[in-house]
């Protein structure tokens, strides 16, 4: 069920709106997910975590550890290292707080509610007294990061639980081929069935590839590492495939190459066309670095990343794209380089 706030409330501000809603069913316990963020999603290690520390009304928020420039992006935890309780909490400091950052994946329970209430009925007050000033703001935007948990560290009432498995930020489209091969490689460890493997007069595998059933795959083409295949693809004879993602009914034809890239719904990549963009993946050298949030233009110019093409984009025969973003319903009829094609 899909409920939609009447107006930005902020992240504390929007479930503390449907409280009633989210406490219909009697729930003991609940999860609150950020949906920009990719992770193995450890729920059942955060429950059974909550109950070895802290109370039934205690709080749990998901942490992993960030390399020390890249944590001032974050919201930035300080905890007991015996205990996990949180101790101290920052969002997105100035200076350099804790390695642990939170994931934006929380378990509470409707406990939480009375703490969000007061933080609402502290800004109505505050509102009162400050309304010849600011009254355009709302009692009812409320922020779980700076609100709550920056009151709630240090109470008793909130841990961290730190996990080792992956995780990372989807703040751009680009990125989605970073969560992909984090998905991928864990496919390739926990069901390893859902990836393609060799086969005789099958295509070429490399590395983790996943090709949904219906897709049609010629046996010369050759696909990964780090490729993921749609319903009802077709791709052609002598294709390259890499660190990309090609969503439903998308057409590859003969001799493609197709590179870091997204290639939308119902798309098609003409014969001897090499599509290609750039990633912006993390340091491959440090275990703790995560992708970085690129703006779209850095210096008044594209900043190269992956190339991305909407949905039913037709690129004609032996062209290069190179580091763009073709909107949806275009069919081009040249190459293209470092550009957005509206």
């Amino acid at each position: 069920r899909y409920l939609q706030e009447y107006a930005a409330l902020g992240t504390g501000g929007g479930i503390y709106h449907f409280r009633d809603q989210i406490l219909s069913g009697g729930a003991k316990a609940f999860f609150v997910l950020n949906a920009d963020v990719c992770s193995e999603f450890p729920l059942q290690e955060m429950l059974e975590f909550r109950q070895r520390h802290g109370d039934v009304h205690s709080f749990v928020i998901l942490g992993t550890t960030a390399n020390r420039t890249q944590a001032l992006n974050y919201g930035c935890i300080v905890a007991n290292a015996d205990t996990q309780e949180v101790q101290h909490y920052v969002e997105k400091p100035s200076t350099f707080v804790s390695e642990i950052i939170n994931c934006g994946i929380y378990l509470f329970t409707p406990a939480i509610f009375q703490h969000i209430g007061e933080v609402f009925q502290r800004n109505q007050q505050e509102l009162v007294l400050e309304e010849s000033s600011n009254g355009w703001q709302r009692a009812e935007v409320i922020r779980l990061e700076q609100d709550v948990f920056t009151a709630l560290a240090g109470s008793g009432k909130l841990y961290v639980y730190k996990t080792d498995g992956f995780w990372s930020q989807i703040k751009s489209a680009g990125s989605a081929i970073y969560a992909s091969r984090l998905y991928l490689n864990q496919y390739s460890k926990s069901h390893p069935e859902r990836l393609a493997q060799n086969k005789p007069g099958g295509p070429v595998i490399r590395g983790n590839v996943y090709i949904h059933p219906t897709a049609s795959i010629d046996s010369t083409a050759v696909l990964g590492p780090n490729v993921s295949i749609g319903e009802g693809v077709t791709v052609g004879a002598g294709v390259r495939v890499r660190e990309s993602i090609v969503l439903h009914g998308a057409s590859l034809h003969d001799h493609t190459c197709v590179l870091n890239t997204i290639v939308g719904w119902d798309s098609t990549i003409g014969r001897w066309a090499r599509v290609e963009g750039t990633p912006s993946d993390p340091n491959p050298n440090d275990p703790y670095a995560k992708i970085d949030s690129e703006t779209l233009f850095r210096d008044g110019r594209l900043t190269p990343s992956i190339t991305i093409l909407g949905c039913s984009v037709t690129i004609p025969a032996e062209v290069v794209i190179l580091n763009s973003i073709v909107l949806p319903h275009k069919e081009l009829s040249r190459s293209y380089k470092n550009q957005i094609i509206l």
